[in-house]
């Protein structure tokens, strides 16, 4: 999520705009927490549907061709990998699925270039299908997990933007994003290592326990928080490429859904990475 673009609180923004934008971010964060906490399908659906606009966005904005049926092609894979993760049918087919989709979405697309593009949107989007309803699943901490990515990576955007506006300071990468700071990159840690300690904390609480210290938390906290900002410089960098403001216009006030989980993207591929070795460990 950009911090220091177009952001929910940005006090620039015209009063309706703000309002907009306010309300959509009440919807979406309700939803996001809701099927979080219901799981099984229609936590997994909630996520095909961000994935499959997620993969719309990013062929739309290096336009392939021909897009609607790479982008047919695509969403049927991303589907069809719901349905192996849903039944239970195991790493190997999920990895053949998504691996014949990806072919020939890939085949179909026009040019060397635009083939490479394509697959990159396939995998990008698989992340944020697949990723998020493994960690929900995972036993007893699954809710916890999910709560504390959203928690990190809210607070370092929040805090990224306001730090970044109050101190100012030198550029962050000004080729790629001119408005982020040191300052409001190092803002953004700081409040995320501070939210995952208060999830941890909260966790306990209520009964979620876990076996991940106070250090350790706020280790992993900041690990995510930097790869949050490093998933919106990316998105950012991709948009620059394509020369487009906002990846879509699908969210009143927010752009599109890449611009709203790039930083989450970031930390489900992580996640992904730690759960895919620990698979093959256990």
């Amino acid at each position: 999520m950009a911090a220091t673009e177009g952001s929910v609180l940005s006090p620039k923004a015209p009063s309706g705009e703000l309002k907009k934008r306010v309300l959509s971010a009440i919807v979406m964060i309700a939803l996001a927490l809701g099927v979080t906490y219901w799981g099984g399908w229609p936590f997994a659906l909630f996520w095909l549907a961000a994935g499959i606009a997620m993969m719309v966005e990013w062929t739309e904005m290096v336009k392939i061709e021909p897009r609607r049926a790479v982008q047919a092609v695509f969403g049927l894979g991303l589907l069809a990998l719901t349905l192996v993760y849903l039944t239970g049918a195991g790493l190997a087919m999920g990895a053949a699925t998504a691996l014949g989709f990806l072919i020939l979405g890939t085949l179909i697309a026009r040019g060397a270039r635009k083939r490479l593009w394509a697959a990159s949107g396939f995998a990008y989007a698989a992340v944020m299908v697949l990723v998020p309803p493994m960690v929900r699943a995972y036993p007893e901490i699954g809710v916890l997990a999910l709560i504390w990515m959203f928690g990190v990576v809210w607070a370092t955007d929040i805090a990224a933007y306001f730090t970044g506006r109050a101190l100012g300071g030198p550029k962050l990468c000004p080729s790629i994003s001119p408005k982020k700071t040191w300052s409001g990159f190092l803002g953004g840690v700081f409040a995320a290592a501070l939210a995952g300690v208060l999830v941890a904390w909260l966790g306990r609480r209520w009964g979620l326990d876990h076996s991940f210290g106070l250090w350790s938390v706020i280790a992993l906290s900041m690990v995510a928080s930097v790869a949050s900002q490093i998933g919106d410089l990316g998105e950012s960098a991709l948009k620059r490429h394509c020369d487009v403001k906002d990846s879509s216009h699908l969210i009143p006030g927010h752009g599109g859904v890449m611009d709203r989980l790039d930083g989450f993207w970031a930390v489900s591929f992580i996640l992904g990475i730690v759960l895919l070795v620990a698979h093959g460990v256990a």
